[in-house]
Parts: C-alpha cells; sequence; structure tokens
C-alpha cells in the first residue's frame, strides 16, 4: 500500500508564491523519478515539471524560470517551488511518483489527491 499526500496548496496573488510538497509512504523499495502535473476544469492534465532520480529536470515552457522541482528522495518528497506566479497558473496542481513497491514486479505510478493554487490579478 502507497500513500501519496499533497500540501502547499492555496491562493495568491499575481506575483506571489507557492511551495508545493508531495510526500509519499508505504512498502516502496525505490522511486525513480517524480514531478507535478496540472489541470483546469474541461482540459487535460498537462505537465509541469519532473525530476528524476539522477536530478534530470524537465519543466513546460510555461513556467520555466518561475517554477523549480526539487526532490528528497530519502524522504520520498518532492517540492515545486512556485514564484511569479501568474493568473494561468491557477489549476489543481497533481504529483505523481514512479516506484517499485517493496515486493512487486514492476514500475507503478501514483497520484496525489490534487492540491488546488489560485492565482488572483
Amino acid at each position: 500500500q502507497v500513500q501519496v499526500v499533497e500540501s502547499g496548496g492555496g491562493s495568491v496573488q499575481a506575483g506571489g508564491s507557492l511551495r508545493l510538497s508531495c510526500t509519499a509512504s508505504g512498502s516502496i523499495t525505490s522511486i525513480t523519478a517524480m514531478g507535478w502535473y496540472r489541470q483546469t476544469p474541461g482540459e487535460d492534465r498537462d505537465l509541469v515539471a519532473s525530476v528524476t532520480a539522477g536530478d534530470s529536470t524537465t519543466y513546460a515552457d510555461s513556467v520555466k524560470g518561475r517554477f523549480t522541482i526539487s526532490s528528497d528522495y530519502a524522504r520520498r518528497t518532492v517540492y515545486l517551488q512556485m514564484d511569479s506566479l501568474k493568473p494561468e497558473d491557477t489549476a489543481v496542481y497533481y504529483c505523481w511518483l514512479k516506484l517499485y513497491i517493496r515486493y512487486g514486479a514492476g514500475l507503478y505510478t501514483y497520484w496525489g489527491q490534487g492540491t488546488q493554487v489560485t492565482v488572483s490579478s
């Protein structure tokens, strides 16, 4: 059993900052990658940022230079530091982790419950 819990969402004015955290717990052997997607009503869930166990990062063009993803694999945690927030960043943010479970045979993807980020003008 794996549990994924997100925190850090909220409401902020344009230009402000938020820091999202996502922590996984349970029967985890190892994590190969972690990241964040975001979704607005009626739209697809889009990748925001990701980081691998080797610290290779990717970012959506819309957040480059403003968002920073970081990880602590020992603590099974991924962070998303969001600076210079824009109203267009308003969405539900979901963290995800690709991991191996104890006594499992394959790689699985787990998702957080989602956290709302609202940026006002």
